[in-house]
């Protein structure tokens, strides 16, 4: 049975749920795989001994720890070690700048700042300052936070974000009951980042729970990520994005994986031929999920059967307004200010466009609502246009966007990389002729660019920033 932490006296009282439901296990049970394996009785001792070292830089219990480590046995025990002593882990990419962390830092407040240094955690006692209009406090309720993560910052500014150690629970609950999702004694490649949603819950904190083992990739690379797959001969279930499966979908000749036993991606829509191009390289379904920072795992397709449309994990409710995804929870994710257009009266506004079946209870998420424009008073769906680009030829995955009064594109195609500048501008006029079969004149997008790659968050998500966009193609010329 799951336990779930109750809120006594303004904190949460967690019950050792970290011993409990993510640590126990045998002592040989191997659970990580960061290079080498690492067996529960190892990551125990480990995770001990951190916690001391965070106890002698002064974090306590409701105290605030900031993590900016690359994905490691090392980033794993110290998350546990703040966690088992009460505190708040703050998620840090590790490929931020020394300019992000100070930013992140001064906007947040943590006690204790932890960075890898020679190979080994760093634990940096930061000083009290003086109260700072601008940063980011945790709202006075008994709703005590374990976790803050920034979301991905894709369309603009990070949003500051805080889970409590049952909300983690209750999501760890919700993957334990898809029967498609790794079980005991089964194996996890996992591709995406360990500092955010996916990766974090759906990928580490699931593994430790479900008793599986974790394997994280030496290098991300096709060759890398199927060596991964191959060195074991348990079940595989490798977990990424969508970048991830264009990756793997275009090896010419992959091995024999009779481990493999499918791929999940989410964090963005996929291309239309993208599915039927995995299975037809691997044999293995392409599953699909939904999910948010703000409240993890929504919804899957993890066989592939009904994409695009998904089934709501178990205990979410969903509903629309507007043509708006809304989720009932009972109080805002957010720290600071809430902004009502993102929750309010027990709902969390996705601003997804979706679809909700009345009869299967599937839902089908059809991109940001902010995704709507006007040209010339006629509505235009950049979804609808970026679709139809990564569907032509050759498209492997593509941006639109609208900025000053314009539609513009951005795309990037199977042998883009090895393209000459002089070379794109012919390939960008067959692609804008393919286009206009496809789509009325109205839609297409004024400027169209060909890239040998898109820029993409830390997560691997696309960016859409529009001027980090334009310095992007600036640079390829």
């Amino acid at each position: 049975m799951t336990l779930i932490p109750t809120p006594v006296r303004g904190r949460t009282v967690a019950a050792d749920w970290v011993d409990e439901q993510l640590l126990a296990g045998p002592d040989g049970e191997p659970c990580l795989h960061f290079g080498a394996p690492v067996s529960r009785g190892t990551l125990r001792a480990l995770v001990a001994e951190r916690q001391r070292q965070l106890a002698a830089a002064g974090l306590g219990e409701q105290g605030t720890m900031a993590l900016r480590m690359p994905p490691s046995a090392e980033f794993v025990a110290v998350l546990l070690a703040a966690w088992r002593a009460g505190a708040r882990a703050v998620l840090l990419d590790h490929r931020l700048t020394a300019a992000e962390v100070d930013r992140a830092v001064n906007r947040l407040r943590p006690r204790v700042l932890v960075e890898l240094a020679d190979g080994r955690p760093r634990f940096r006692s930061l000083p009290a300052s003086p109260p700072d209009p601008e940063a980011v406090a945790e709202p006075a309720t008994s709703h005590h936070h374990a976790l803050i993560q920034l979301s991905s910052g894709s369309t603009g500014p990070s949003k500051v974000i805080g889970r409590t150690a049952g909300d983690l629970l209750r999501e760890l609950d919700c993957y334990a009951r898809l029967p498609e999702f790794p079980a005991r004694g089964e194996r996890t490649v996992l591709l995406s980042s360990t500092v955010h949603v996916l990766g974090l819950v759906g990928g580490l904190l699931h593994a430790l729970h479900a008793g599986v083992e974790l394997v994280v990739p030496q290098r991300m690379t096709p060759a890398g990520i199927l060596t991964a797959v191959a060195d074991g001969a348990a079940p595989t279930t490798v977990i990424g994005v969508p970048f991830h499966a264009e990756l793997l979908a275009a090896v010419a000749a992959p091995p024999q994986l009779p481990q493999l036993r499918r791929m999940v991606v989410a964090g963005e829509l996929i291309r239309p031929g993208l599915p039927a191009a995995f299975r037809e390289r691997y044999g293995v379904p392409l599953g699909t999920m939904y999910g948010m920072t703000e409240t993890g795992v929504i919804a899957t397709d993890l066989t592939g059967r009904h994409h695009p449309a998904l089934h709501p994990v178990h205990g979410m409710e969903l509903s629309l307004s507007a043509g708006e995804l809304h989720i009932t929870r009972a109080h805002s994710p957010y720290l600071g200010p809430t902004d009502p257009t993102r929750w309010s009266d027990g709902l969390l506004h996705t601003r997804d466009a979706a679809l909700l079946d009345a009869g299967t209870g599937r839902v089908t998420v059809l991109g940001r609502r902010d995704s709507q424009i006007s040209i010339g008073g006629l509505k235009v769906d950049l979804n609808e246009v970026e679709q139809t680009l990564t569907g032509l030829p050759g498209v492997v995955e593509a941006v639109v966007v609208f900025a000053d009064g314009a539609i513009e594109a951005y795309a990037a195609t199977a042998d883009g990389a090895s393209r000459a500048p002089s070379e794109r501008d012919g390939a960008t006029e067959q692609l804008r002729e393919l286009l206009g079969r496809e789509l009325a004149g109205y839609k297409l997008p004024r400027r169209l660019h060909l890239m040998p790659q898109l820029p993409r968050t830390a997560t691997g998500k696309l960016l859409r920033d529009v001027a980090a966009l334009r310095r992007q193609v600036d640079a390829a010329r």
